[in-house]
């Protein structure tokens, strides 16, 4: 069964000056993450641009394939790495702004786009519009990576749709702030426990405005395991998501198989 190599960044909090700052911090961790054997990238909630633009991010905002688009498939191919970014982004048509993640494959192509669904918080409630579409997947290396973005991770509901869905390996970039520690230590664990999947938590670090990020990036396991665990500092963090481990696991623990939906209400 495969297995994939994958790296965590937990990026030092700030908004880069200018769009090329954001695009360089992306190269230099994904030049970084290849060179020690990574398969994919995760990097935080908004990683391109930093998270607390206020009413800046209306000018930061970019379509799905505008430039800075174009300019991570470029990073993605030039270091044969597929990348996980966040950034704020701006339907074409109807104008409104969505805080989004993208999936971009090794050779540069585009795998999946989502747009955050459960909004936290004023600021974000306030700036952007919570995505229709929860479950979005794509294969990378033979496992299946599904998005969601930071506080979409604390409603079970949100994980579980995804594990009956075939997501083994839930990519969350996110932008955790203090004194929320337990989400990182306790929660996140246990979702991929009660819903028998990986989960790769990329989180920022640092003061930002007026937030104040916790780090704490992990990769949680199904069986109940963190493989790997970061602490407060900027860095890499890498990690392997087995999916023998997630099959093994599954087998031992028939949370998903043992469901009772006809008992469940909304």
């Amino acid at each position: 069964m495969p297995s994939l190599r994958l790296a965590l960044h937990q990026g030092p909090a700030g908004v880069p000056r200018t769009v090329e700052d954001g695009l360089a911090a992306l190269d230099h961790a994904a030049r970084t993450a290849a060179a020690e054997g990574a398969r994919l990238l995760v990097t935080p909630e908004l990683s391109l641009t930093g998270y607390a633009l206020g009413d800046g991010v209306a000018a930061r905002a970019e379509s799905a394939d505008g430039p800075s688009a174009r300019a991570v498939a470029g990073i993605a191919a030039a270091h044969r790495i597929a990348v996980v970014h966040g950034y704020p982004e701006r339907d074409p048509d109807s104008g409104a702004l969505y805080n989004s993640a993208a999936l971009v494959g090794p050779d540069g192509t585009r795998l999946a786009g989502y747009r955050k669904t459960h909004l936290y918080g004023g600021y974000e409630k306030r700036h952007f519009t919570p995505g229709d579409r929860l479950v979005v997947q794509a294969d990378v290396d033979g496992v299946r990576v599904g998005l969601l973005i930071c506080y979409d991770v604390e409603f079970p509901e949100a994980v579980r749709a995804h594990a009956l869905a075939g997501t083994e390996l839930l990519a969350v970039p996110t932008a955790l702030m203090r004194p929320y520690d337990m989400v990182a230590e306790t929660l996140l664990p246990a979702r991929a426990w009660e819903s028998q999947l990986y989960v790769a938590y990329a989180n920022r670090v640092g003061r930002e405005g007026e937030f104040d990020f916790a780090g704490l990036s992990c990769l949680a396991a199904p069986d109940g395991t963190v493989p790997a665990r970061a602490g407060r500092e900027s860095g890499l963090l890498t990690a392997v998501a087995d999916t023998a481990v997630l099959h093994t696991s599954r087998e031992r623990n028939s949370y998903l198989t043992d469901r009772r939906p006809e008992l469940y209400t909304t």
